[in-house]
């Protein structure tokens, strides 16, 4: 048996987002046509998440339910262990997050399961399953392949595929539970606290600044603009790593994605690959920089070879 087989997530007994970004995910992931996409809701009551996770691309949604309402790595462990052992999927997919951290690796290693964490692109070479991923902090995308692996767990970057907007009536059956022993006690789930109140993920509009701005002085010039013709100030990793913006609103392949963005304005931005990673979802961007040969310009739908900063006073002064 071949196909793909997804662990759902959840948060609070609720469905987590990423989930059905791996449902995008799995068509890449597989290897043939009539290759299967599976999802497995692993919970004490998996039933209520069926319609959630009904989404086109699904073919089937398996229902295993556990004791455990919180995220307990032992028993996802062995769920989905024997999931795989029964079902056979030469792929698995799990969200790239912390929840997969505490059972992923160890899940691969146990098995000699080919393995992979971060992925942000799924293909088939001459027949052969590469995943990509960032390497040296980001600066270089890195191949893997799994030569000699029956089954290959990939760990999914979220915000990098967008999920599927149909729905579907994919069949639903029922796995048993293996018996697992718990090492975990929980007491109360404390989410961390925000670094920033703003999910640029979720902004529909963007105005993203980069090394062009010059000095950090010049950051408060571009809020404002943004305050004034309603976007989301956004930026480069240059701005975000000398901490002239918060991380949290770093767009790229080691920052966020624009995955809900309609328009991106980029200011001063050289459109490096990686930049380019998080914006690949927009319909629209319009690049500004006073370099004609700047590389972002061949991604941007508008290019505008300008001084940034008189644009931006000229801007303000319509609004």
């Amino acid at each position: 048996m071949s196909g793909v087989l997804i662990i759902a997530e959840l948060r609070h007994g609720e469905l987590r987002p990423v989930t059905l970004e791996l449902v995008t995910a799995a068509q890449a992931a597989r290897r043939a046509p009539s290759d299967t996409v599976t999802v497995a809701l692993i919970t004490d009551e998996p039933e209520r998440m069926v319609p959630q996770v009904s989404a086109a691309g699904v073919d089937e949604v398996v229902l295993v339910k556990v004791a455990a309402h919180e995220f307990d790595p032992d028993m996802l462990e062995a769920a989905v262990q024997a999931l795989i052992e029964v079902r056979g999927p030469s792929v698995v997919l799990v969200p790239h997050s912390i929840d997969s951290f505490g059972y992923a690796a160890a899940l691969a290693a146990r098995n000699d399961y080919g393995f992979a964490t971060d992925v942000f692109r799924i293909e088939y070479q001459q027949d052969e399953l590469v995943a990509t991923r960032g390497g040296y902090g980001q600066k270089v995308n890195v191949e893997l392949e799994f030569p000699g692996k029956r089954v290959v767990l990939l760990t999914v970057r979220s915000s990098t595929f967008k999920p599927p907007e149909q729905a579907a009536s994919p069949a639903v059956v029922n796995a048993a539970a293996p018996p697992a022993r718990s090492r975990l006690r929980g007491l109360k789930f404390i989410d961390v606290a925000a670094t920033d109140d703003v999910d640029m993920a979720a902004a529909a509009f963007i105005l993203a600044i980069g090394r062009g701005i010059g000095e950090q002085a010049n950051v408060e010039k571009f809020q404002q603009l943004a305050d004034a013709i309603g976007a989301t100030l956004g930026c480069s990793r240059p701005v975000a790593d000398a901490g002239w913006l918060p991380k949290s609103r770093q767009v790229g392949q080691s920052g966020k994605t624009a995955s809900a963005c309609k328009l991106y304005v980029a200011m001063g931005i050289s459109g490096a690959i990686q930049h380019l990673a998080g914006m690949k979802h927009v319909s629209t961007i319009v690049a500004v920089n006073t370099d004609a040969n700047a590389a972002i310009f061949s991604s941007a739908h508008v290019g505008i070879v300008a001084d940034i900063f008189e644009l931006a006073d000229a801007l303000r002064e319509q609004f």
